[in-house]
């Protein structure tokens, strides 16, 4: 008959590792002890009634007596190698579906991997831009710095002059007023060290009085969010309609203006809570912040769009300010 093609050779040495072809010392004590049973009872059965029966009848008695005893402790001991051999076999039938699970999650782990590759490259761009963002944070500090320290060496007056100011009169009054665009983009700061735009719009409010003001105290609170791993970029909030905006630079608070804290990463919430409570520079600089922000978007409400205050409501000082506005009630 021929042979299936399914049927293959066992290999050597799998299942007879221990040499079950040779002879044991279980097989031989078992041989030499039936054969020991054997001799004596045909020994009692020929000789019943010889000189040696009495003898022969006591071995048998002992024999009959104590041989079941020991067969029930064999039993006994059996059933419980038995028992442990069957635990040891469900441990390794479980360690071996552990092993080929987690060889079957690897090999489908491919695509998932991949995913997190992705998921890290997403996330090193974003540090890397916020890194960004903090550096140019950092150089506006700087050149901030620099501008308040650096004096004006005064100019000799000439015929040709244009007639000085009066007396009193704010060095604010010789620049143009700040565009409400301009004031939008210096609020959402640089995207890159490259946005020329964004760095010629934060000039220009710099030299604004009431705008620098604002956009000192939003540098300094995103500065200060950023080291507990708070970033404006990361957030989504709820956007709110303009009146809402409008509402809130008239004077309303509490749940008039709710809509207004739109922020609701739990995370960030818990975080810039907890900083409130401990850190009392935080804290101060948070008030100072919304203090500045309640001012400042008064003045520029009453000249602003309903489409200026929705890109307003988009910067990254807008971000702040709801986040830190829940964290202090102002929308309760």
């Amino acid at each position: 008959m021929a042979e299936s093609k399914d049927a293959r050779p066992t290999p050597p040495g799998l299942y007879d590792r221990d040499g079950t072809a040779g002879i044991t010392v279980i097989e031989i004590t078992a041989a030499i002890g039936s054969v020991l049973w054997l001799v004596l009872s045909a020994g009692y059965f020929l000789m019943g009634s010889g000189e040696g029966a009495d003898g022969m009848r006591f071995l048998l008695v002992l024999m009959v007596v104590v041989m079941p005893i020991a067969l029930i402790w064999v039993a006994v001991t059996t059933a419980r190698s038995t028992r442990v051999l069957r635990g040891e076999i469900t441990r390794l039938r479980a360690a071996i579906d552990a092993i080929r699970q987690a060889y079957i999650a690897q090999a489908q782990s491919g695509p998932a991997q991949n995913a997190n590759r992705d998921l890290m490259k997403r996330l090193d761009a974003l540090a890397a831009g916020q890194k960004n963002l903090e550096t140019t944070l950092a150089m506006l500090g700087s050149t901030r710095v620099a501008e308040t320290a650096a004096p004006v060496a005064p100019q000799p007056a000439t015929a040709d002059d244009q007639p000085a100011l009066s007396l009193g009169t704010p060095v604010e009054a010789l620049q143009p007023p700040l565009s409400n665009e301009d004031f939008i983009i210096a609020l959402h700061f640089p995207e890159t060290a490259e946005d020329q735009a964004g760095f010629a719009a934060l000039r220009r409010a710099l030299k604004d009085r009431e705008a620098s003001q604002l956009v000192q105290a939003s540098q300094d609170i995103l500065t200060l969010l950023s080291q507990d791993g708070i970033y404006m970029d990361d957030l989504r909030p709820d956007l709110a309609r303009p009146e809402a905006w409008r509402s809130f630079a008239h004077g309303a608070r509490g749940r008039a203006i709710a809509p207004l804290g739109g922020v609701r990463d739990r995370s960030s919430l818990a975080l810039a809570a907890g900083r409130m409570k401990q850190d009392p520079i935080f804290r101060d600089a948070a008030h100072h912040f919304l203090r500045r922000f309640d001012k400042s978007f008064a003045a520029f409400e009453t000249r602003a769009s309903d489409a200026e205050i929705t890109a307003f409501a988009g910067t990254r000082t807008a971000r702040a300010f709801m986040l830190l506005g829940r964290v202090a009630g102002t929308f309760d």
